[in-house]
C-alpha cells in the first residue's frame, strides 16, 4: 500500500479558503515532475483566455470569460502551495508568478472596457477601452510598488489585508455578478477612478518604507565613518 503524501509538519496552514483548497488539490503532486512555475504558466493561460473572452463582448464572451478569471484566481493559489508544501520554493518563480499576476489582473481589466465597446459615457467624454487601460495602468504599478516593498521589507511588508478566511484579492471572486448583471461599464468606470486611488497610496506606502528602510543604512554607514575616525587619531 502507499500513503498519500502529506504536508510537512512545519508548514502552516494558509489563512483563506482558497488557498487550503488548493493545498489539498497540489499535495498529491509533490512528489511528481509538475513544479510550481507549471502552475503559474496554467494560471496565466487560463487568465489571458479569460481577458480576450472579456474583450469579445457581447453577454455570453462576457461571462465565460468571468468564469475563466475566477479559474485563473483560484489557480493562482496552486503554484505558491505547492512551493510551499513542496519545498520547491524559488526566487525566479517568485518573480515569475508577480509577473503572471501582473499581466492578467492588466489585460482583465483592459479587456472588460474593450468588450464595453465603442460605446460613449457622458459624464467622462472617454471610450471604456481607455477607461479601461488607466485602471490597468494603475494595476501594473501597483504591482511593482508591492514587488519592490517586497524586496525591501519581506512578504510580511506586503500581506493582505483578511477577514473569515477571504483576502482583499478574492473579490475577484465576484465578477460574475457583474457580468451576469450587465453592469460591465460602470464597475470599468469604477475601477478607473478605485485603482489610481489606490496606486497613490501604495506609491505614499512604497516612500514610507523606502525611507525606513533607508535609515539603518544611513546610521550603519554614519557609525562606520565614526570608527575610521577613531582609528585614524
Amino acid at each position: 500500500m502507499t500513503s498519500q503524501p502529506r504536508p510537512p509538519i512545519n508548514v502552516p496552514p494558509p489563512r483563506t479558503w482558497d488557498a487550503r483548497l488548493a493545498r489539498r488539490l497540489v499535495t498529491p503532486l509533490v512528489d511528481t515532475w509538475v513544479s510550481p512555475n507549471h502552475l503559474t504558466t496554467l494560471r496565466l493561460l487560463i487568465g489571458v483566455a479569460g481577458a480576450l473572452c472579456l474583450a469579445h463582448g457581447g453577454f455570453a464572451w462576457a461571462n465565460a470569460g468571468a468564469l475563466l478569471i475566477v479559474l485563473s484566481n483560484f489557480v493562482d493559489h496552486t503554484d505558491g502551495e505547492l512551493a510551499r508544501v513542496g519545498g520547491k520554493s524559488s526566487r525566479i518563480g517568485h518573480f515569475y508568478d508577480l509577473a503572471c499576476d501582473a499581466l492578467v489582473t492588466v489585460m482583465l481589466f483592459v479587456g472588460m472596457g474593450i468588450g464595453v465597446g465603442g460605446a460613449q459615457i457622458d459624464a467622462l467624454k472617454l471610450a471604456p477601452g481607455v477607461l479601461g487601460a488607466v485602471a490597468g495602468v494603475a494595476v501594473a504599478l501597483i504591482f511593482f510598488l508591492r514587488m519592490r516593498i517586497e524586496e525591501m521589507v519581506g512578504k510580511a511588508g506586503t500581506k493582505q489585508a483578511s477577514m473569515g478566511g477571504f483576502e482583499t484579492e478574492d473579490v475577484l471572486y465576484l465578477l460574475p455578478i457583474v457580468t451576469l448583471t450587465n453592469v460591465v461599464a460602470p464597475f470599468v468606470v469604477v475601477a478607473s477612478i478605485g485603482a489610481p486611488l489606490f496606486a497613490v497610496w501604495v506609491v505614499i506606502d512604497y516612500w514610507r518604507v523606502a525611507r525606513r528602510s533607508a535609515r539603518p543604512t544611513a546610521k550603519a554607514a554614519s557609525a562606520s565613518e565614526s570608527r575610521q575616525q577613531w582609528a585614524s587619531k
